[in-house]
């Protein structure tokens, strides 16, 4: 009888306003049915207005959290999000280099939806080095994608090939999520590669909205929450898609500014 409810794991940081980061992942396992633990990287002091402070953990800590997971849970899938310095990279990597956790999803939380830097340059090549090949599944959004391609990616001819590029760098599969900062989009489109050497396009309706904070760590940690229960990654991705712009339309009231996507929806949700 142990152990036999799913388990997913979530390495991440924490984000004291609930809405991205380790509270996003969290909140989307329990959506999508399945236990979700969290390992915390850094800490982050922020709401709806930004982000006012920060820490990272100590790597001795990182490692002590992984072992007690390793030690009692059967983790069947897992995400990597905010990873903030090279250090933290090596460890982590280090403690999943055996693939104790099953599946790995890597949201590379490089740079943020509106083109900041988040990783020095540094991290951001340890970060491609070490977790790289070890992912299951990369998703990169669009900047991210334009960055690590070296491409522009004006066209969907190009966005294919900077899948391919990102291939290239170690990971099975590959999923770039669109573009959505124009709000003269009617959709925003994702291309995803499969290491089968399928491809296909998903797309749902652009929304207008400030609540987006947590978007990329809900879709990835959704396809973690799928792909521990069974499904194909194409099927996962897709479903999460789905799921992922419905908890963006239908958003819910809370903080001043940028607020959190909306985890409790259910409608037309696999």
């Amino acid at each position: 009888m142990m152990n036999e409810f799913i388990q997913v794991l979530t390495i991440a940081g924490s984000d004291s306003d609930g809405s991205a980061g380790a509270q996003a992942d969290l909140k989307t396992f329990m959506a999508r049915g399945v236990y979700g633990m969290s390992v915390l990287t850094a800490a982050v002091a922020g709401n709806s207005y930004g982000i006012h402070d920060s820490i990272n953990m100590p790597s001795s800590f990182i490692k002590s959290q992984i072992k007690d997971i390793k030690d009692d849970f059967n983790v069947s899938a897992f995400k990597t999000g905010m990873l903030s310095d090279s250090e933290i990279i090596r460890t982590v990597a280090e403690e999943i280099k055996d693939k104790p956790f099953g599946t790995f999803v890597l949201d590379p939380v490089i740079i943020t939806k509106h083109g900041a830097m988040l990783l020095e340059s540094e991290a951001y090549q340890t970060l491609i080095d070490e977790l790289f090949p070890l992912a299951d599944l990369i998703t990169p959004n669009f900047y991210e994608a334009k960055k690590l391609s070296g491409l522009e990616l004006n066209n969907h001819e190009e966005i294919v090939e900077a899948a391919h590029k990102l291939r290239d760098l170690g990971p099975k599969n590959i999923m770039i999520k669109g573009e959505h900062a124009d709000e003269s989009m009617d959709s925003v489109e994702d291309f995803v590669l499969l290491e089968d050497g399928q491809s296909f396009w998903i797309s749902e309706p652009y929304v207008k909205t400030e609540h987006v904070n947590g978007t990329g760590d809900t879709l990835s940690s959704s396809i973690v929450a799928e792909i521990a229960k069974g499904e194909s990654m194409e099927n996962a991705i897709r479903i999460s898609k789905t799921f992922t712009y419905h908890a963006i339309k239908n958003e819910i009231a809370v903080g001043h500014k940028y607020g959190p996507i909306n985890h409790f929806i259910k409608d037309d949700v696999k």
